[in-house]
């Protein structure tokens, strides 16, 4: 497949992090990610209940996503759709969603009510503090994909794998899941090529207001 040849070729020319720059990059998500964690615990447990009594199925759920050089991991997320959602999943996006003007479906109805408001305000992201921490993702980049979608990248849009995936990015800060895939991979590539820590902070600060209005939160 697609990403069992994963090659540097597919790679921007201008990636070229530093040392120093991998070194404080991975510093800052370390230490945002506890922080991130110790202030979302009582967030947790509230939003547990809440999803345990909406409806049935697990509370937290792992899907299979894709990161940096094409690596899989698993993504922790608070469960916002059905316990079937998974077996409708091309129903509503497609055999090829990148082909659509969005990965992201207004009024998907494999949402559950709860779910509506945890999206709303991103909330069932917050467990992916702990990806961060382990090293799968960074606290800024471009939001990973699962497998199925990332194989049907062609030669641009894969080269969104050569940075960890973020927990916020370029394109959260920008749209959201109104953007379609062309505007949505401009923004991220030119994350990409223009790496730098003074970037990742401004970009953490711009995702705080963009979370409140939870504009472009599908």
């Amino acid at each position: 497949t697609k990403l069992d040849k994963f090659s540097s070729d597919f790679l921007p020319a201008n990636e070229r992090l530093s040392l120093v720059e991998k070194s404080v990059k991975r510093v800052m998500d370390i230490v945002l990610a506890i922080l991130g964690l110790l202030i979302s615990l009582p967030i947790f447990v509230i939003v547990a209940v809440i999803i345990r009594m909406d409806s049935p199925g697990p509370i937290l759920i792992r899907q299979k996503r894709v990161g940096k050089n094409g690596k899989s991991f698993q993504l922790l997320k608070f469960r916002s759709m059905y316990a079937d959602a998974e077996k409708n999943i091309h129903t509503v996006l497609g055999d090829n969603p990148l082909k659509n003007s969005t990965l992201k479906v207004q009024d998907d109805p494999r949402v559950t009510p709860a779910g509506r408001v945890l999206r709303r305000w991103s909330i069932d992201e917050f467990p992916q503090f702990w990806n961060v921490l382990l090293g799968d993702m960074s606290m800024v980049g471009p939001r990973p994909e699962e497998r199925w979608i990332v194989e049907l990248y062609d030669q641009t849009q894969i080269q969104r794998l050569a940075v960890k995936p973020g927990l916020t990015g370029p394109m959260q800060i920008s749209g959201r899941g109104a953007l379609d895939m062309d505007a949505r991979l401009a923004l991220e590539l030119n994350y990409i090529d223009n790496f730098s820590i003074w970037n990742d902070l401004k970009i953490l600060v711009k995702t705080i207001p963009v979370l409140i209005s939870g504009k472009g939160a599908y």
